[in-house]
């Protein structure tokens, strides 16, 4: 055979061995392009360019939001993705033979007109242009020293201006009354001072959203504030769990296994929680007696999206938790050992439909479960108190948005219903059993609403909305609430001035005082009449201004509240039962300041409040007793609140979090003096080992100060802040 023949027979194999070796150099790139609700985003352009070399490709995103790059190179790829109405997204990747793992790409909406802070965390609840607005990070979570502690609300008291813990209730904006969303879905709970059990883990919050005021029309119920906890999806998992374990002194621990992934169109996240500790709720002295607390919880999501035009979530939630009441030294040896006992549970759903380009359709039915059990030990004294209140929840909303040229409108309409089965038993200490009374009663909420946000120029955008309430329960009432504002952007400086003027209607809690349990009362001096609901005209005008980087927000805002609901407590029984003062006024300004990220290594955010809030007698609705007429401090008043956080990326993979709290003292018995000032000083230091590990060691009231924050009627009578807490966290994440 000469050569030209061995060359002949040689170079097919020749061919299938540079082919199968080039092959194997080669590997495919592919994923879905998303919007912050994780619904397909389709006609998105994507570049992919070596990192090394020249090379580039381009592909645009089908209708089902889907891409692929085929017979690319192994290597470092930058990938750069654009779609109108967005931000442009850019990403590092990393491309290898043989795997092809989906990869998604979450586009963030487009910078708006809206006035919110600076933030690239994406919202699930619709603002409008006069929607004043925080948003927390899960980094600043798991970072801020106690903030990812289960029965902390630091989340919010560190990051949001005039939020503050007192009495073991959260206060915003002067009030009590505050409306919680899971992944939009609302949670209904028209309790007062029922719960001091959380709803939900920090370390399942992927952002939180928080607003202070200018709320939409879909949204009524509360007027302080609302809070939307954005969970994880899974799509940002590809078989991976995260386990979070920590220790710290009172035998503190608090830890979850969570665990996500996804494909094309399908993602899951689920995980189990428990906690304990022997510092629970806040202690009525100095010192921590009796005071242990536990608890255990779950939650997950699942998210599907069969076609581009559909969407469907469900989310489902379990809460079960322990807390024993905190003593004084006399109280613990008297034989004092009260319980509260909690539980809670939800379930939601959320369909998300794209009728037409610009008109979207959801509908989402809830369910929600809420229990608190206050069980009198046998050592109290006068009574013995069993106090079961249990309620349950079923609802749904549905809303039409539709956007075209200037404008942006909403309407829908939301129902719910509420069964309250309580249970009183009150035993005499020395005697016998003074009432045992089971009462069950219904309430339904419908409502509609209609709004549009009109852009007639860049630098203006007007919004106008009504909400129209229909409420049946121990009283059967009607409202409707008119909901104005607007923002102006100045041109160059790009700075916003916003406002609104808004009517609120809140629907009351459903208890009663009826049969042995009114005649109860009236022998202490009380009587009851059904709550009304609470109305509130509110209006608020600021400035925000955008420098270099930094964001500067200024509001100012007032309230007038009609029917205010608050609690009080019958006698010595320990039943605390709602309240409606006759009015309530409440006025302050805020100012939160976001830096940017400082040479790379810091950022700072700072929020700053200052506010009173009066109430005006007689009592109107729910608890009766003689009160003097004309305003009176409330007893969560606190002049000035301030809290800074200061997040440090060091060397190394280190970090470092300090956070600073002041309050300038609250309500001193019925006032007008006020308890003395105070300061708190929390931080946190940490290390990143690799991807999957990280370590950090927290201390809250670093300095050990103890003062007594309040002395208001609730769990204890008086409270003392808590004392230093130091605890050590690990966080490793693995795949499965």
């Amino acid at each position: 055979m000469n050569r030209i023949g061995i060359l002949r027979s040689v170079w097919p194999a020749l061919i299938v061995v540079v082919t199968v070796a080039r092959a194997a150099n080669l590997g495919t790139l592919k994923g879905i392009v998303h919007d912050p609700q994780h619904r397909p985003v389709a006609g998105a352009q994507l570049v992919v360019r070596a990192q090394h070399g020249t090379s580039s490709y381009k592909v645009q995103s089908d209708s089902n939001g889907e891409f692929q790059f085929t017979d690319i190179p192994e290597g470092e790829y930058d990938v750069t993705v654009n779609a109108p109405g967005f931000s442009t997204l850019e990403r590092n990747v990393a491309v290898s033979s043989g795997k092809a793992p989906v990869i998604h790409f979450q586009l963030e909406l487009a910078a708006t007109r809206q006035m919110v802070e600076v933030s690239g965390a994406a919202s699930r609840l619709n603002t409008q242009s006069s929607t004043v607005q925080t948003v927390v990070s899960p980094q600043e979570i798991a970072q801020t020293p106690g903030a990812d502690q289960t029965n902390s609300l630091a989340m919010i008291t560190d990051f949001t201006p005039g939020a503050y813990m007192v009495h073991d209730m959260l206060h915003m904006r002067g009030g009590h009354q505050v409306n919680w969303f899971f992944d939009g879905v609302p949670v209904i709970n028209t309790s007062i001072a029922a719960n001091v059990a959380p709803l939900i883990n920090p370390k399942n919050v992927e952002s939180l959203e928080i607003e202070r005021g200018g709320f939409s029309s879909e949204y009524g119920d509360r007027t302080y504030g609302f809070f939307n906890v954005v969970t994880p999806s899974g799509f940002n998992r590809n078989n991976e769990a995260e386990l979070v374990t920590s220790y710290g002194n009172f035998n503190t621990t608090d830890d979850q296994l969570s665990f996500g992934s996804h494909t094309d169109r399908f993602a899951y996240y689920a995980s189990v929680d428990a906690d304990r500790s022997d510092l629970g709720l806040a202690t009525p002295t100095s010192a921590v007696v009796h005071d242990q607390s536990a608890g255990v919880g779950g939650f997950l999501s699942l998210l599907y999206n069969p076609s581009a035009e559909n969407q469907v979530r469900w989310i489902a939630s379990l809460r079960s938790d322990h807390y024993a009441v905190p003593n004084t030294p006399d109280d613990q040896a008297g034989g004092i050992r009260d319980l509260d006992l909690e539980r809670d549970a939800l379930a939601g759903f959320q369909w998300v439909h794209t009728m037409s380009p610009g008109v979207t359709f959801s509908l989402s039915p809830y369910f929600h479960f809420n229990a608190a059990h206050y069980v009198g030990g046998p050592g109290d004294m006068p009574f013995v108190l069993d106090d079961n209140d249990r309620s349950d929840y079923v609802g749904v909303r549905a809303v039409v948005q539709a956007q075209k040229k200037e404008h942006n409108a909403r309407a829908g309409f939301e129902a719910w219903g509420q069964r309250d089965n309580a249970f009183f038993g009150l035993t005499a200490n020395p005697g016998s059993q003074v009432l045992q009374q089971q009462e069950t009663n219904w309430a339904n909420s419908d409502a509609v609403f209609v709004e549009d946000q009109y852009q007639p120029a860049r630098w203006l955008s007007l919004n106008a909305g009504v909400r129209l309430t229909h409420y049946g329960g121990l009283l059967d009432e009607n409202a409707a609430d008119p909901r104005l504002g607007g923002g102006i952007r100045i041109p160059r400086l790009n700075w916003i001035l916003h406002g609104y003027y808004a009517y609120y209607y809140q629907p009351p809690p459903l208890n009663s005082l009826s049969g042995p349990l009114l005649q109860f009362a009236l022998q202490q001096g009380f009587g009851f009449v059904p709550l009304p609901g609470e109305r509130d005209i509110q209006r608020d005008f600021g400035l925000t201004i955008p420098l270099r980087g930094w964001s500067l927000d200024v509001d100012n805002f007032h309230t007038n509240a009609r029917n205010f609901l608050d609690h009080d407590v019958v006698g010595n029984s320990g039943i605390f039962v709602p309240l409606s003062d006759l009015a309530a006024r409440i006025d302050g300004t805020e100012v939160t300041i976001r830096s940017p990220e400082i040479f790379n290594r810091a950022q700072l955010r700072v929020a700053y409040s200052n506010q009173i809030a009066e109430g005006l007698g007689p009592i109107t609705g729910g608890l009766l007793e003689d009160t003097d007429e004309g305003y009176f401090l409330l007893d969560h008043d606190q002049r000035n609140t301030a809290t800074s956080v200061l997040s440090l990326r060091l060397p190394r993979h280190f970090w470092a979090t300090p956070a600073v709290s002041f309050g300038s003292g609250f309500l001193n018995g019925d006032g007008p003096a006020h308890l003395p000032p105070h300061t708190t000083l929390d931080l946190g230091l940490g290390k990143s080992f690799g991807e999957d590990w990280s370590f950090s060691v927290n201390a809250t009231n670093l300095l050990n100060h103890r003062y007594m924050l309040d002395d208001s009627n609730t769990f204890g009578g008086t409270h003392f802040v808590n004392p230093r807490q130091v605890y050590g966290e690990l966080r490793y994440r693995f795949h499965f």
